[in-house]
């Protein structure tokens, strides 16, 4: 899953260009949380904290570099069943809204599209700028069922929270 990460915007805000991520995720399997990892987000990204608009994010990850320190669960999970990599190399997101929250936090709407499936998520996320560099975090859950990846399971939850750094420069 190639997750390639770029914030387009109008002229008026700050082009920021990612020189590092991390991309992580947990979730329940047999009663033990199971971490993992993608890596590979590339892009650039549009954005000013002190703007109510133009702020955009666009990202995408690479499927394949799926990661949770077990080689034989990773090859599982690029299999068909789950990530199907061999036909989806990509999950991607797009922001369609960020908003200011009264707390300090931004809201963002993202399009998150997995194995041809798109749904809107919602994220959390803070940013911060200093020295020329900026640092976004945020956090989310999903529920993997509503992309397809892998099926109904007594054994395996629903739902997967994931949570992405981005530390970035100004272009």
């Amino acid at each position: 899953m190639c997750l390639s990460l770029s914030i387009i915007g109008f002229a008026q805000n700050q082009q920021w260009v990612i020189v590092s991520s991390n991309v992580a995720f947990k979730i329940k399997n047999a009663g033990f949380t199971v971490n993992g990892k993608f890596s590979g987000i590339t892009g650039s990204i549009q954005f000013d904290a002190t703007k109510t608009s133009g702020n955009k994010i666009e990202a995408s990850i690479d499927a394949n570099t799926i990661n949770t320190d077990n080689s034989t669960r990773d090859g599982h999970l690029k299999k068909e069943e789950y990530f199907s990599v061999d036909k989806f190399q990509k999950i991607s997101m797009a922001t369609t809204t960020i908003t200011k929250e009264a707390n300090g936090q931004f809201k963002g709407l993202f399009t998150l599209s997995i194995k041809g499936i798109s749904k809107i998520v919602s994220v959390l996320f803070t940013v911060t700028e200093q020295e020329g560099k900026a640092k976004f975090t945020g956090s989310f859950t999903i529920n993997r069922l509503d992309y397809t990846v892998g099926s109904s399971s007594f054994i395996l939850s629903d739902d997967v929270t994931i949570n992405i750094d981005v530390t970035c420069v100004k272009k």
